[in-house]
């Protein structure tokens, strides 16, 4: 079994350590979203305050992260949890003044141009910004010399170069994992487009043993968890890292 306890890991992610997991659990909506964003962050240069958009920000655990961790001001915006909800998320964890909820969909977005400092996007770029123009849009809400970070399932291999899609990730998510990509891939797709410079495009190391641990973790808070996990834990155990992990980007918009 896997204890709450072992998601705490202050060897490896020392800051996300702090932070009580059944909370983090109870926001649960992607695997380790404060691992990934310790992670990538280290590609980061994040000062207090910057103002963050925290794009596909979910339940809010990425948002208060940010905003204790790295005294950024964060807008949290995703289009499936109500601002209301998130707002109630923010308020318990003692950063309603740092962290504005906004309910918007990534390709709507109701931002002045060059508004942030940064925007950082956990688990949830694959949904919205692998197609060709999603760049050149978001790029629009950087100042000149602000950084996007993305952590977003990726794989080893292009779905394109194996042909399909592995039977054994098609048996859990479908044609969804066209969407995951290496991080070659991801570099390619931005630096094409002049519009920023990558400045780290990585796999995360051992992703898929954090992302096993997290889903074992999922699965022993019930029949729902076990329900909705069992199938993820059978695929990370039979790919072992062969294909899966998750790409780490960074980037950053000319001065």
């Amino acid at each position: 079994m896997t204890a709450l306890n072992d998601l705490i890991r202050p060897a490896r992610y020392p800051r996300s350590s702090r932070y009580d997991p059944a909370w983090l659990l109870g926001l649960d909506m992607g695997p380790n979203p404060l691992w990934l964003l310790e992670d990538l962050a280290r590609d980061l240069d994040l000062r207090p305050g910057m103002r963050v958009l925290d794009l596909g920000s979910g339940k809010g655990a990425t948002s208060v992260f940010l905003a204790r961790e790295y005294g950024v001001e964060v807008v949290a915006a995703d289009w499936w949890i109500s601002a209301e909800d998130a707002a109630a998320v923010f308020a318990g964890a003692g950063v309603a003044d740092r962290v504005t909820a906004v309910r918007t969909e990534a390709h709507a977005l109701p931002f002045e141009p060059e508004s942030f400092d940064a925007i950082v996007s956990i688990d949830a770029f694959e949904y919205f910004g692998t197609a060709d123009g999603y760049l050149p849009y978001l790029v629009r809400f950087l100042r000149p010399g602000g950084q996007l970070g993305v952590a977003t399932p990726g794989m080893t291999r292009e779905v394109r170069e194996l042909g399909a899609v592995p039977a054994h990730v098609k048996a859990v998510v479908g044609w969804e994992a066209i969407a995951w990509h290496t991080p070659e891939w991801w570099r390619f797709q931005w630096e094409v487009t002049d519009l920023v410079e990558v400045t780290s495009a990585r796999l995360q190391e051992d992703g898929w043993r954090d992302w096993l641990l997290w889903a074992r973790a999922c699965a022993e808070q019930g029949p729902a968890g076990r329900q909705a996990n069992q199938p993820v834990i059978d695929m990370l155990l039979q790919d072992r890292g062969e294909l899966l992990s998750f790409a780490l980007l960074a980037a950053r918009k000319p001065a």
